[in-house]
């Protein structure tokens, strides 16, 4: 069985895959693979370059940040163009990995949903994933709510999902964890 494990920013996406992480299962990473990727693989960097120019890369072969930042951020159709790119390849490379859970913030938007057969969704009440988001990347909380605004609501995902996470910081992850393993096993 593949599981999806998604939520919205400062839930504790990658906190529950640490859990998993310590009960012997390991989680495809779709944010680290695609850094990978876009890094690493010739085809991708290619592709990349043709859509956005050369100056994608770095004359030393480090993705241009700021180049390619800007190109996703211009309009909608160029970040179509760039997900149209890197996410088959995501996708790919999780099929191949052999791993059964993958986390990814965007499961519903890039359609890797449809790779796996069940979806954890890790929640935490606003304030909570506000607070976390401003210690963790030192940003005021405009920008997180900005960033918070950009994604799918909470509420949606919930709806969405075979399995429901609470990360609110009071309630036990791990038992929340176990439940969703015996669970699935029962399943298959």
């Amino acid at each position: 069985m593949k599981i999806g494990i998604t939520g919205g920013i400062g839930s504790g996406k990658s906190f529950v895959c640490k859990v998993l992480q310590k009960y012997g299962y390991e989680v495809f990473d779709c944010d680290s693979a695609a850094k990978r990727l876009m890094r690493d693989s010739i085809t991708l960097r290619q592709q990349l370059a043709d859509l956005i120019g050369a100056d994608a890369y770095t004359t030393d072969g480090r993705l241009n940040k700021a180049v390619v930042a800007k190109f996703l951020l211009s309009s909608p159709a160029n970040a179509n163009a760039i997900d149209a790119i890197v996410h088959p390849a995501v996708f790919q490379a999780f099929e191949e990995s052999g791993l059964q859970f993958m986390e990814s913030a965007i499961l519903f938007e890039s359609g890797a949903y449809k790779l796996v057969d069940k979806v954890i969704i890790v929640t935490a009440p606003k304030e909570v994933r506000i607070e976390r988001v401003m210690a963790r990347d030192h940003i005021n909380r405009q920008q997180v709510e900005q960033w918070m605004n950009k994604q799918l609501p909470q509420e949606e995902l919930i709806g969405k999902a075979d399995f429901v996470i609470v990360n609110d910081g009071a309630t036990e992850i791990d038992k929340q964890v176990i439940k969703i393993l015996e669970q699935c096993n029962k399943q298959f």
